[in-house]
Parts: C-alpha cells; sequence; structure tokens
C-alpha cells in the first residue's frame, strides 16, 4: 500500500473513531435520560452498549488488521553496573549531607521512599552520587550514553539484526531534549545509514513508550521496502529531573524515578518470515491512545516549572488521580472494543443492566465492585498485565480499579521494587519480568499499559507466537528472579 494510501486510510479511521465516540455518548447520554428522567425501562441502556458493538465492528476489523502487520522480534533492558546502586538508608543519608534540602524535605521524602515499596537495589547516574550532585548538560549526555549503548549493544546481540539493517529510529526521553538529538547521538554511533528515518520525542511521559511503537508501526506500514527494522528506545535522564528545591509537590520525581533504559525491535510480520530473517517473537494486536489534552485541567496535571527560588522541577498537581481515572474510563471503552471478546461484552453489558435496575429500585447494596458501576473483565482479554509502575500505593489503586488480583499486578510491583520507576522503560522491565518467571507462553496476550503527563492513556496488546528458550538465563532479571516476587510490597 502506498504512503498516501495509508495516510487517508488512517485519517478516515480516526474520523470513523471520533464519530463512533460521539454517536457513543450521545446514545448513553438519551438512555440515562429516558430511564431516571422519563421513567423508561432500564432496557435502554442496552441501547448505546449494542450500537458500539455494531459500530465498532468495521472499525476494529481495520485497526486489527494493521496492528498485525507489526510484530516485536525482541527486547532489550539495562541492568546498571552494581556500583550505581543507591540504597534507601544510603539515599536518605545523601539528601542530608549535599546540603540543599532542609529537615522537613528531607522527612517528606523519607516517608513518601518507605512507603512507595521501592527495594535496596535501585539505581542512580553516576553523576547524582556525587556531593553535591551534578546535573550539568555533560553529565545529562554521559547519562545518556551509559544508558542507550549497552541497551542497544544486547540488542543488536541477541537479535542478530546489524545496526545498518535498521530503518527507522525513534527515541523517547520526556526531560532531556539536547542538540544534536539523542536520535543522531545513537546514529552516530552505530553509524547507521544515511536514510535512516531517526525521531525523537520529549515531554510525553511515561506514556511515551506506546507513542514510540506507533511512530515506529507507522513508518513500517508507510515505508514497507525501504524501512525493514525499526528501534524503539525508552529511557528517562535522571539527572535533569533532579530537583534541589524544597517544594514538595516537585520532591516527588527524586523519590521515584531511578536509572533504566529499554530497546525494541520491530519489523513487519512479512519482513519477519523472509528467509534468515530472525522470526518474530509477538504479534501487536492491538494499539490503543487517548488523550485529555484539550482538557485545562488535565493538560496542568503534570508540570515542568520553576519553583520560588528559581529551581525548576516538576509538579503534579492537584486531584491528578481523579483526573486520571476519569481518562481511563474514556481509554478502556475504546480499548474494550477491540481486545474482548463478544462474551466478555455480552456479560458486560448484562452486568451493566443489572445495576442501572437496581440504582432506579434504590437497591444498591448488590452492586459489583463496591457499589460501583460494573467494569468488564480484561482478564478475559489478557493473561499478562504491564501497568504503570508508579509505586506501591498507586499500582494496587489501578490495579483494583481494573479488577486485577495481585497476581496480575505482580510485575507491576516487583519492577518497582527492584528497579524503582524508569517511565516508559518500565513497562518492558515488567514484560521481562513475566519471561525470566517463564510464564509467557504461545499464545497469551500481554497488555501494556501506559499514562503520562497531558494527560495520555496508551495501552499497547501483544500477542506471544514464539517459544521461550532460555529467557530465564537473559535481560536484567536473570541473576535475581528467584527472590521474587518479595512479600514485604
Amino acid at each position: 500500500m502506498a504512503p498516501m494510501d495509508i495516510a487517508h486510510r488512517d485519517h478516515l479511521l480516526a474520523t470513523l473513531h471520533g464519530l463512533l465516540a460521539t454517536a457513543t455518548l450521545l446514545l448513553c447520554l438519551a438512555a440515562e435520560l429516558s430511564v431516571f428522567a422519563l421513567r423508561r425501562h432500564a432496557a435502554l441502556y442496552l441501547a448505546p452498549i449494542a450500537a458500539m458493538l455494531l459500530l465498532s465492528r468495521g472499525l476494529r476489523r481495520h485497526r486489527a488488521g494493521a496492528a498485525a502487520e507489526i510484530g516485536l522480534v525482541d527486547f532489550s533492558c539495562l541492568k546498571p553496573p552494581r556500583r550505581l546502586r543507591i540504597p534507601v538508608a544510603g539515599l536518605l543519608e545523601h539528601f542530608r549531607l549535599i546540603g540543599c534540602f532542609d529537615a522537613g524535605s528531607v522527612d517528606f521524602m523519607s516517608k513518601v521512599i518507605e512507603a512507595s515499596g521501592m527495594g535496596e537495589e535501585t539505581y542512580f547516574p553516576a553523576s547524582l552520587h556525587l556531593i553535591p550532585p551534578s546535573a550539568a548538560h555533560a553529565d545529562a549526555i554521559d547519562e545518556a550514553r551509559a544508558l542507550f549503548f549497552p541497551a542497544l549493544d544486547d540488542l543488536f546481540a541477541r537479535t542478530g539484526v546489524p545496526p545498518s539493517a535498521v530503518g527507522a529510529l525513534v527515541v523517547n526521553c520526556s526531560g532531556f531534549c539536547p542538540a544534536p538529538s539523542l536520535a543522531a547521538i545513537i546514529a552516530a554511533r552505530y553509524r547507521m545509514r544515511e536514510d535512516v528515518k531517526s525521531f525523537n520525542l520529549s515531554g510525553m511521559g511515561c506514556a511515551a513508550g506506546v507513542i514510540g511503537v506507533d511512530v515506529a508501526r507507522r513508518v513500517l506500514l508507510a515505508h514497507p521496502d525501504a524501512v525493514g527494522y525499526a528501534v524503539v528506545v525508552s529511557a528517562e535522564i535522571v539527572t535533569v529531573g533532579w530537583y534541589s528545591g524544597r517544594d514538595q509537590g516537585k520532591l516527588l520525581l527524586n523519590c521515584y524515578f531511578r536509572t533504566g533504559c529499554s530497546a525494541a525491535l520491530l519489523t513487519t510480520c512479512a519482513g519477519g518470515g523472509k528467509a534468515g530473517a530472525p522470526g518474530i517473537k509477538y504479534r501487536l494486536a492491538s494499539l490503543t491512545r487517548t488523550n485529555q489534552i484539550a482538557n485545562d485541567r488535565s493538560y496542568r496535571s503534570g508540570y515542568r516549572e520553576e519553583d520560588e527560588e528559581g529551581i525548576t522541577g516538576f509538579t503534579l498537581g492537584q486531584g491528578v488521580g481523579r483526573m486520571v481515572s476519569e481518562l481511563l474510563r474514556a481509554h478502556l471503552v475504546t480499548l474494550g472494543l477491540s481486545i474482548l471478546p463478544w462474551r466478555e461484552k455480552l456479560r458486560y453489558a448484562l452486568a451493566l443492566l443489572r445495576s442501572s435496575s437496581r440504582r432506579r429500585d434504590g437497591d444498591g447494596s448488590k452492586l459489583a465492585r463496591g457499589g460501583g458501576v460494573p467494569l468488564p473483565d480484561f482478564r478475559a482479554a489478557a493473561e499478562h498485565f504491564c501497568l504503570p509502575s508508579s509505586g506501591r500505593p498507586m499500582i494496587w489503586r489501578l490495579g483494583q480499579g481494573l479488577g486485577l488480583g495481585e497476581k496480575e499486578m505482580e510485575a507491576a510491583l516487583m519492577t518497582f521494587h527492584r528497579f524503582g520507576n524508569q517511565s516508559a522503560a518500565s513497562l518492558w522491565y515488567q514484560l521481562a519480568y513475566l519471561e525470566a518467571k517463564g510464564r509467557v507462553r504461545r499464545g497469551d496476550m500481554v497488555w501494556q499499559l501506559g499514562i503520562g503527563s497531558g494527560l495520555k492513556a496508551n495501552s499497547l496488546v501483544w500477542e506471544r507466537v514464539a517459544g521461550n528458550d532460555g529467557e530465564r538465563e537473559l535481560g536484567p532479571w536473570a541473576d535475581c528472579i528467584h527472590k521474587y516476587p518479595v512479600t514485604e510490597t
């Protein structure tokens, strides 16, 4: 398919998706009005549900067809050197010695870290081990090289694909955007070919990894002959995220974010089947992106700005949890249409009908999930879950809101315990955890959910198509997977 045809198709699908969402909203409002204001039968709730299923059927076929053309050859996650390890007690002592934090700030960070579920073996970049820490531009460049090159070396070695075969390079790093770009640093280091299509994404937060895969997917589909492979690199340069002020709203990044990097190699499924080419490990079954950027409260929910002393830091706004909940409700409707089996959609429709009938009759004692509106069971669509690695309390809150149990949340909890929050790369460390445990089998579905500033909620759903030989001996979990799961988180 020609690039222009693909662009027209994607534009048409986006337009249809917008019309579907608008029509569904109007039908839901009409059903609410009929049931509660006009005292109509609660069965009217089935009208918007039926409309969603019928109107989305053709759209989902097109989207699934586009996604199915892309495969993940393999991925790599960096395990930083042990000399960069920062135990919790050492970190708190570091905070006290460097002199920029007052006692109240140190006490605040201590409480946040102790409640977060973080373990003793996370990593800081070398520049932040110094007293006082150094957060210069050169330090950030050094950190980027220390992250990117080992992860990419491992990726090229394990796949057998040379850098010269890479036709597209996507790098996402939220807080650091140098010139030349991070993508240019990588392309120069590996002497990538002159026509490599490079992209540098910044300011996208923890949802950037999915955006990077979407960019790579579109390039692969638009240039199937010229671009055989695409590499997506996800990392956060912690050096530039370091905050040395006293604003508690900006101190959270010091508590949660740690060093890490992932690199993923993508290709078309047709390309992965060519003679001599490495086979694909996962097939992309679904890619869904939702944002609330046009909402002012959502837009200001996470903001990089200066404090009263002129020190730059990242602030999480008040009420961000409520806005994330609103975002996820919209995102899960779209995602559910794409991935849930028909039997689960029918079960959910009946549960919603029963719930609305009880509310109408004034009997809320038997409502599902603690009295709230029932949710679809996403475990019917995926066996494994990779969630935003934002600390134990938030992981539990999100997982329970999705109807997941501790087993489904384990990868996120253990990744945060072992490596901290590595922004967009955390989703790949979680997948590496599941592989190291030997849990991902051929035919299994893996859901990766990223939530980032803006606000944005993005999801990838992968289908495992290859075996799992030798995975326990590879990756960042190879020497410690036998210790997990730990019970104190």
